[in-house]
This record gives C-alpha cells, structure tokens and sequence, in this order.
C-alpha cells in the first residue's frame, strides 16, 4: 500500500454550472447576431474593437522588427523540430490498396482536413510555442487553410512574439480575438472570415467549454484542462531537478496538479525540502504554491511495479521518469496511460512543451486512458473505398442480402438481390 508523504488538499478542477451556461448563452448569441455580437463582447471582455478582428501584414512586420534577432533563431530552431516531427510521422501514414477476394478491391486514402482553426492561448501567458503546434503541424498534413486566433493583450492587439511566431508558422490567416467569441467566429465565420472544419488548441475553462460545446458542428482535437505532470522517481534521482519540474508545470496556473511517485521515502522528503525552497524565491510562486498546496503530491510505492501502476492510474497528461538508464525500458514497457512521456533525468516537459519537436497539445483529466495527443494524423481523414467485379459481387451478395433480411431490412437485401439475378447486357454487332 503506497504511503503519502503529501496529499492534495482540493478536489480536481471542473466546470461550473456557471461557466457551462455563460459559454452556452455566448454561443447562441453569436451565432443569432454574428458579427455585432463578437464586437460586442471583444469589447466588453478584452477592450478590444479594431475595424478588422483579421491581422494585416503590416502589423506582422512590426512584430517581427521588435524581436530580437536571437529570439528568432531560437523560434526557427524550434519550428524546424516540431516540422521535422510531424513530417516523419507523415511518412508513416500511407494509402492503402488491396484486393481482398477476386474482384473485391478495398482501400482507404488519407485526406486532410480543408480548413482548422488554432486558438493560441494568450491570458496569463504568451503562449508562442502553441502556434508550432496547432500551425505547423496541420500544414505538414496539408491542410489548405488554417486560421490562427490570439487574445489581445492590453488592448494592443496580439502579443509581438506570438504573433510573430503565428505568421512563421504558416498561418494563413490571424485573428485577433480571444475567447468564447473566437472559436465561435472560426466556427460560424466572421465577416470576411470563413468558417472552419475543425478547431484545435489549448485554452481557459471557458475555452474548454466552448470546444466541448461546438464539437459536431466543427471537429475538435481533445478537451484540454489544467496541465498536470506526474515524476516518477528513484533513490538516483535529483530531488533539485525533480522540485523543479514539478513546480515548472504548477506555474502554468493555481489549479494545475504536480504528483511525485517515488519508490524512496527519502527521495521524497528531500524533494518536499526542495519544493519549499523553490517556491521562497521563484517568481511565479504565487501561482506556483497555490497549485502545490492544493494540487500537490508526493506518494511513496512499494517498488517499480506499483509505481507504474499507480502512473497509469492516474493517466496525467505529462509523465517523466527520474530512474536509474537500466531502468527506464522497463518503465516503457510498462507505462500504457499517459500523454507525453520524458524519459531520463536529461528530458523534462518545457522540452516537449518548446523545442524537442512532439506536441504539447494533449489529453488531461484522465483522457489519456483512451486517446494521445495532437499529431499530423488528427488533420488527416481516413476515407475507404470498395470497387468490385461482378465476380466479387456475387461473393458478397449472398451474405449481404441475408444479414439484411435477418435484420429485417429488406430494402437493403433487394439491393444485393437484384444484382445477383441482373442479367449482363447483351453485345450488340455494330
């Protein structure tokens, strides 16, 4: 039985009641009124009312002369790993033809999506490694048209550097609007805005909402909430590093959970000690602490076993593992719930989460039990096709037609009997 050397003191983070009917009136209202009704709240909720929501060259240019030309070799380097990625997981995915029985040839093709929406989070954070994510990676699938939106910032339009980093990314098109109202304008459309087929990317509670909401009218990725981060970790790990890691992730916001399963009583305690050091001088530690008091973990397992066991239980949207190199296939092998994976003292999640080249769009709240995150394959459609002769047919035609009346759809078996008794047409001479 695994001991706790710190419990959670909260409950995990849901939706309101409140927050679900606010989302549910925004949406009605945009979609009954448009346009006015996206002004209206763009003003109302973020000061913002531009003549155009949609960004124009020029502010990308002045974007760009305001950054610092290191900045933008570090967001080209980042760029090319996150393209590099997906365009091998591409190379993955392939077309597929095959002739099942004589003249029965079945197949699918993968086609991209025609157009995606990427929200790109902006609030407490400029977020501008969520354009890599939600820009590049559906561009390498070959979506045709995708429609970035960010949050003005202070009433001055999009944040320079995320902005900058949406344009480079591919974008082609930039909305500035934050909110509720943006994915509704991406979905609905918006003056010379038109509407997309799907909307991706990370946000607030009201965000969240607004995806679950829209689902069906649009595709979505997956409904992401507050980050979390679990380590898992052995008498070798650096309780420093792992102090760091989990308070690296506690800073996104208060309700974000940070869990340590270790195998080491001491481990831990020493990693509680550091956790307390941290955050006496971290700058974010206002954030940071009031995620660790509420949100916070520390378990101790019998061993490694229990230790994965209790990993896949939780099923948290990042997992590292702090163990001894011997030891890290086995946690590979064995680790089946989780969204991304860092394995060894050496990976850590701001690297997925900036500039290793995976994506860090994933699953929470015990999503990832049954899907990943976001990849070059959730912009892709798999459509199949069937092709038969009319030796193939009267293979199938039997059994089709005898399910169907079984099921008592006789519509369905006239379709498969009718050409089982169709005579072929007779050649006529010229």
């Amino acid at each position: 039985m695994a001991d706790h050397l710190k419990r959670a003191t909260a409950p995990p983070a849901a939706v309101s009641d409140d927050i679900r009917r606010a989302v549910a009136t925004m949406l009605a209202d945009i979609e009954r009124r448009g346009d006015d009704a996206v002004r209206e709240l763009s003003r109302s909720l973020d000061g913002w009312e531009p003549d155009s929501f949609l960004v124009g060259e020029a502010e990308v240019e002045a974007a760009a002369a305001s950054l610092a030309e290191e900045l933008k070799r570090h967001i080209a380097f980042a760029q090319g790993r996150v393209r590099d990625f997906a365009e091998r997981q591409l190379a993955t995915l392939s077309d597929l033809q095959v002739e099942t029985l004589r003249g029965v040839r079945l197949g699918h093709r993968h086609v991209p999506v025609g157009a995606v929406g990427a929200y790109v989070p902006g609030g407490r954070y400029p977020m501008l490694a969520s354009a890599f994510m939600t820009v590049i990676v559906p561009k390498v699938a070959g979506v045709e048209r995708v429609v970035a939106s960010a949050p003005p910032r202070e009433g001055r339009g999009i944040h320079p550097a995320m902005l900058y980093a949406m344009a480079t990314s591919g974008a082609d098109q930039i909305l500035c609007l934050g909110g509720v109202q943006a994915l509704a304008a991406m979905a609905f459309g918006l003056g010379e805005l038109e509407r997309v087929d799907m909307i991706v990317g990370a946000g607030n509670a009201y965000v969240a909402e607004a995806k679950r909401q829209l689902f069906g009218r649009v595709g979505i990725d997956l409904l992401a909430g507050p980050t979390e981060i679990l380590v898992l970790a052995d008498a070798t790990a650096d309780a420093g590093l792992v102090a760091a890691d989990l308070l690296g992730q506690a800073e996104h916001g208060p309700t974000s959970p940070a869990v340590l399963v270790t195998t080491s009583t001491e481990l831990g305690a020493a990693v509680l000690a550091e956790v307390r050091a941290l955050l006496a001088w971290l700058p974010t530690r206002e954030v940071a602490a009031a995620a660790w008091h509420d949100h916070g973990e520390i378990v101790v397992a019998r061993d490694r076993d229990e230790a994965i066991e209790m990993a896949n239980r939780y099923a948290y949207e990042h997992v590292e593992v702090h163990a001894a190199e011997q030891e890290l296939d086995a946690y590979l092998e064995g680790l089946r719930n989780y969204g991304s994976l860092f394995l060894g003292e050496h990976a850590t999640v701001a690297f997925g989460d900036k500039a290793v080249g995976t994506n860090h769009v994933l699953p929470t709240a015990g999503a990832a039990r049954y899907t990943g995150g976001l990849w070059v394959g959730k912009f892709l459609k798999t459509l199949t096709y069937q092709s038969l002769t009319e030796e193939g047919m009267r293979q199938i035609a039997p059994a089709a037609a005898a399910i169907s009346e079984a099921e008592l759809f006789p519509g369905h078996a006239l379709t498969a009997r009718m050409r089982l008794e169709r005579r072929p047409p007779v050649e006529r001479e010229a």
